[in-house]
């Protein structure tokens, strides 16, 4: 008998097929990008209660709001995955690499979206697990199905999506939806056109290249960093409008002028290097593009601080 043949190559520890982590996984839900949401989240929740809302209710909120957005960011990769193989900072991405396969992703995907839905329906309130839901279909479908390989609008309309946060938030605790919850639902909507066309100017060639009809690609800088600066005005308008309805008070006010004030500020600084017909430099776009979500996290600490302070 002939003697047994050596093991394949295959076998060997370096020629094995490299097997997905949990840190893949948590790749795929994107949580630099929910970190913001969170926070949003979670600071809604102490205006709506006017104080702590109950260390039980925080943690199924937090939780269930992260697989709900998590979920969201895992079908968007699944369904980008043609494009983020062709732009290098998508690139690595678990589904483009092939690390992590569609179906399963899908799986995980699905897994995640339906127990943030249960556990905010038994938990918190059946309005915060159809508002986080929403938040999930505007983005997967308005959003990365429709919008965003069809029209520069994309992430105006599609942005929405980030603004639901606070409202899963609000409902959480009150079971309800007021007009206040509704301003912080707007102040999103009008902020995030700001902060993600500043992005969107530097890295604008890689979308041209993938044909993602973004702003700057479509209309080129000059009319981007001019509606920059109108929605910037939008969203300084809309932060200080709930102080008219007594919804906040000086603290509040007080914060949000100075916050919104450098937001314009900084937009002013982009307009008009624009304009003054020099190409977008880093200098002068990465420091609103940062900004802008320090904004937003200050501004809303500033809304929770002042319902607590001021009752």
């Amino acid at each position: 008998m002939d003697r047994a043949s050596p093991a394949p190559a295959a076998s060997s520890p370096a020629a094995r097929p490299v097997r997905a982590t949990w840190r893949d996984y948590l790749a795929l839900t994107k949580p630099k990008v929910i970190s913001l949401l969170l926070w949003t989240t979670v600071t809604a929740m102490v205006m709506a209660a006017r104080g702590w809302p109950g260390l039980w209710l925080l943690i199924v909120v937090s939780l269930a709001g992260y697989a709900s957005a998590g979920s969201a960011g895992v079908f968007n990769m699944i369904i980008d995955r043609d494009i983020d193989l062709k732009m290098k900072r998508t690139a690595g991405r678990p589904t483009s690499s092939g690390l992590i396969s569609r179906r399963d992703a899908a799986i995980f995907g699905s897994t995640l979206q339906v127990g943030s839905f249960a556990a905010l329906w038994l938990w918190a309130t059946p309005l915060a697990a159809w508002m986080s839901l929403a938040g999930f279909f505007t983005y997967v479908v308005v959003y990365t199905l429709w919008l965003k390989r069809t029209t520069w609008h994309n992430i105006v309309l599609g942005g929405a999506a980030g603004c639901f946060p606070p409202l899963v938030g609000w409902a959480a605790v009150t079971g309800d939806l007021n007009l206040f919850a509704w301003f912080l639902f707007a102040i999103v909507f009008f902020w995030t056109p700001v902060h993600f066309w500043a992005l969107a100017l530097m890295i604008k060639e890689e979308y041209r290249e993938v044909g993602i009809p973004m702003l700057p690609v479509v209309h080129g800088d000059r009319l981007t960093v001019a509606q920059i600066g109108l929605y910037a005005i939008y969203t300084v308008v809309l932060s200080v409008m709930p102080v008219f309805f007594q919804e906040v008070g000086l603290i509040y006010f007080v914060s949000a002028l100075g916050l919104g004030g450098w937001l314009l500020v900084l937009s002013w600084r982009l307009y008009r290097h624009v304009m003054a017909g020099r190409a977008v430099e880093r200098r002068v776009a990465v420091p609103l593009y940062l900004y802008s979500m320090l904004y937003l996290a200050l501004l809303f600490v500033a809304g929770a601080v002042d319902r607590v302070l001021l009752g």
